[in-house]
């Protein structure tokens, strides 16, 4: 049976015209806490571990999904944006019409400028840097650690080894599609956000080019038919990708256990 779109600001199911049904509550409101931690990720992988770990269950807000639970003793909502800073930037302001949120916590993998960086281990940028603007943004802390180096926010694949040597020489630690946006937006409404982020790859290594990028849509859903064509083209990289989609894999778990870890600290 079909569930009623919620309210999470009042907490109540919604007709499907946007009425709230009378008496019902919602998950939320149940607990008597309606600021939870809300959780961003930009693709649905690197959310599914947050789902299967604590067990979020899934509300629609007129055109977003939404997916609620506990983690600890707060109250949790997660969505994904879709890849890029127009698609983050559109979702999260979505979700801020939709719910008051105590924290922003962004989720998900990263791919690390440096050539020995492990993957898997996680990244806690110092700052968060949007390429296009220049502007930077101070992560405000949550545990898992010191913070260090500087993110690097873009909407383009960055692979030429020149220009990751200059971002290195700069600081540059990691590259990403969405944080700044996000970052701009919560410094914007006065909300706090922190970043989990893993590295699931290393720009150096050449394994993920413009074509291997455009396998997956920018909501962050396989692209079936290119996938196809890219094996059809490119036989012998079936062992690469799998490997890739291994250390992928890898990362999500990690970035999930790490913001699991810190958000349910009783003295965060």
């Amino acid at each position: 049976m079909a569930t009623a779109p919620t309210d999470l600001r009042s907490g109540r199911a919604q007709h499907g015209d946007g009425r709230l049904a009378p008496g019902t509550m919602g998950a939320l409101a149940a607990r008597g806490d309606l600021m939870p931690v809300a959780f961003i990720c930009a693709m649905p992988m690197e959310l599914a571990p947050l789902k299967r770990k604590l067990r979020l269950q899934k509300t629609r807000v007129g055109s977003l999904d939404i997916y609620r639970g506990v983690c600890g003793e707060r109250s949790v909502v997660g969505i994904v944006t879709g890849m890029g800073t127009a698609l983050a930037a559109e979702k999260l302001g979505m979700l801020l019409g939709a719910v008051d949120v105590e924290r922003v916590v962004v989720i998900g993998i990263t791919g690390a400028v440096h050539g020995d960086a492990p993957i898997g281990s996680l990244v806690l940028p110092a700052v968060v840097v949007n390429s296009t603007t220049g502007d930077e943004y101070q992560p405000h802390p949550l545990g898992g650690g010191p913070a260090e180096g500087k993110m690097w926010t873009s909407d383009t694949l960055i692979t030429d080894l020149e220009v990751l040597a200059g971002l290195r020489n700069d600081g540059v630690v990691c590259l990403d599609m969405e944080t700044a946006a996000i970052a701009e937006i919560c410094e914007r409404e006065g909300i706090p956000w922190s970043v989990f982020r893993t590295v699931s790859d290393r720009a150096t290594d050449g394994i993920l080019d413009e074509e291997v990028f455009r396998l997956g849509n920018r909501d962050g859903s396989p692209n079936v038919k290119a996938v196809a064509a890219y094996m059809a083209r490119h036989p012998g990289r079936l062992p690469a990708l799998a490997r890739m989609a291994k250390d992928v894999k890898r990362a999500t778990e990690s970035a999930a256990e790490a913001a699991i870890a810190a958000v349910s600290r009783p003295d965060r």
